[in-house]
């Protein structure tokens, strides 16, 4: 992807940048949020006329195979000394053997969605191989760039990062038109993976101790990350006989994903963790509330109103009685329901655009552009 900068004849054609992505990027059966991010930065970079190489790497990231870290080693050769390259941390923090070498003659910036180790149910000995691996990255690049102000802090602080090479660029939100709901109460919606990082297994335990009242509840998102868990999942709900109020959805995108969006009273995203967690924003643009959990950013990611009101409910991650609690309080309480929709509309005008994204990405660019090799 490349455009042509604004200006006249002689404006200074801003240097390419070369965005090494995931080669399965654009696949429809397996959305996720850092895979969203990628795909509208580039666009937005472009729209700015920052000319946008894509290099995208097939492989099973961030433990590849042979033929992938052939594919990412002659992809980085292959660039001149001193190019610009923007790097998805899925692709090259578990390869530090690659990437810092490559690290030495580029000017390299990281973008870390998710810390590798980060990922809920991973074996220890597995998690800390993909901990040292992504540390030894991290240090080598000329900047690391992570999705909120608080997966900044604790990139830098975790894995000891120089300071001022550590940066937050957080994600946008395009416009959308505010949800019509469902009834106003009962209808929650669950835009996430079905992985072990994401909760559902916490949900499905609090949607039954709720089963006495009136709801039901879509989950949207890919099974094929973790089959094993997806399974158990499955499960869970039959045995609590709740099967038939939670649809499994699978991953929805475009109209269907916006039906779901349009449809919803309330949205949960139950996550044990995030770095930011996209599904929360995406929720408050049609004026959504949020019921979710205090899992690393998601606190700042729901965020307040001028007044410091927050535009939902957040609980405790992995308690399922909490979040119990929370949807019987809505599900019990229009005045409640009442107050939190007018907070998620106050809340949906100050969310960040996409144009707004591409101009922080591109001040850190330049810094990096700047710098000594």
């Amino acid at each position: 992807m490349s455009r042509a900068a604004p200006g006249g004849a002689g404006a200074r054609r801003p240097a390419t940048v070369h965005a090494l992505l995931p080669g399965g990027i654009d696949d429809p059966a397996s959305p996720s949020g850092g895979n969203v991010y990628d795909r509208r930065l580039c666009r937005a970079l472009a729209d700015t006329g920052r000319p946008v190489a894509e290099i995208a790497v097939p492989g099973s990231w961030p433990r590849p195979g042979a033929a992938a870290r052939a594919r990412l080693a002659d992809a980085l050769a292959a660039l001149p000394d001193g190019s610009l390259v923007l790097a998805d941390g899925l692709v090259c923090c578990g390869v530090p053997e690659i990437a810092a070498e490559h690290a030495r003659r580029l000017r390299l910036a990281a973008l870390v969605h998710l810390p590798l180790a980060a990922e809920t149910g991973l074996p220890s000995g597995l998690a800390a191989d993909l901990d040292a691996r992504e540390r030894a990255t991290l240090r080598a690049c000329a900047a690391v760039v992570a999705t909120s102000a608080w997966a900044a802090r604790w990139l830098a602080d975790h894995h000891g990062l120089a300071g001022g090479r550590t940066h937050a660029v957080e994600p946008g939100v395009d416009p959308a038109p505010l949800a019509d709901g469902t009834d106003g109460a009962t209808r929650l919606l669950c835009v996430a993976s079905l992985t072990p990082r994401k909760g559902h297994d916490v949900l499905a335990e609090a949607l039954a101790a709720v089963a006495d009242l009136e709801w039901t509840c879509v989950c949207a998102g890919s099974a094929d990350r973790d089959p094993e868990h997806a399974a158990a999942l499955r499960r869970s709900l039959d045995r609590r006989g709740i099967a038939d109020r939670v649809r499994l959805a699978g991953p929805l995108g475009g109209a269907e994903l916006e039906r779901a969006y349009a449809s919803a009273d309330l949205a949960v995203l139950p996550s044990h963790w995030e770095t930011y967690g996209m599904a929360v924003t995406e929720s408050l643009a049609r004026g959504v509330p949020v019921l979710t959990t205090d899992g690393g950013a998601l606190p700042h990611t729901l965020g307040t109103i001028p007044d410091g009101t927050a535009p939902g409910m957040v609980v405790p991650a992995g308690d399922a009685s909490a979040l119990a609690a929370a949807l019987r309080e809505w599900l019990g309480s229009e005045t409640l329901r009442a107050r939190l929709r007018g907070l998620a509309q106050r809340r949906r005008a100050t969310l960040t655009p996409w144009t707004a994204v591409a101009a922080r990405m591109e001040a850190v660019l330049r810094q990096v552009e700047g710098e000594p090799r």
